[in-house]
């Protein structure tokens, strides 16, 4: 997570969201950078309202928050190419000997397995009861504009690195398990398709 006090503005970290290099780039500019722990680092919103808004708040800061959405089966992807690296081998969430359509087919469950448990965008952003909602939402296919929103608001120039990139793998999903995904997690879908 990235606050700019001046801009006013926070930056979630939506995990698999290319946050990280964003976090390279603009840690120098930012008035505070979150980068551990994991929690703190990806809170989604309901964890902003509850925990960094009211300090915000009574130092006299209401912030715009800005998050950034991956179609979700490219989303998935990059988590199941993630989980496939070395250092996850043996561990329950490691998706080595998975393939991508299983995965997807677990995301899908209710009860889903240790390697296909990694949240939702669509309840990472879902706005509080009290009216604290993410008011700049991006397409990570919309690069171009979410640099340009960037730097018009912070006033920066932004040069970004290739951070946390996860390696190649075959990513073929089925039209039976694309079709389920898209039925059971709807809201994910609908999301990235409300974002700009």
């Amino acid at each position: 997570m990235l606050v700019f006090w001046k801009a006013r503005l926070v930056m979630l970290a939506v995990p698999k969201t290319g946050t990280s290099a964003y976090a390279r780039a603009l840690a120098p500019v930012a008035s505070m950078a979150v980068s551990e722990p994991p929690e703190l680092k990806h809170a989604p919103v309901y964890r902003y309202n509850r925990f960094f808004r009211p300090m915000f708040e009574k130092v006299g800061g209401e912030m715009d928050l800005l998050a950034v959405i991956r179609e979700p089966v490219d989303w998935l992807g990059s988590w199941y190419r993630y989980r496939q690296r070395g250092f996850l081998e043996g561990k329950p969430t490691s998706t080595r000997g998975v393939t991508f359509d299983m995965f997807c087919d677990s995301y899908a469950q209710g009860d889903r397995p240790a390697y296909a448990n990694v949240g939702s965008q669509a309840k990472f952003v879902e706005p509080r009861p009290n009216g604290v909602a993410v008011s700049h939402l991006f397409k990570y296919e919309n690069q171009a504009g979410l640099i340009g929103f960037l730097e018009d608001r912070l006033q920066t120039r932004i040069d970004l690195p290739r951070e946390n990139v996860s390696p190649s793998r075959d990513v073929t999903l089925s039209a039976e398990t694309e079709a389920k995904l898209r039925r059971k997690c709807a809201a994910d879908f609908e999301i990235w398709e409300s974002a700009r």
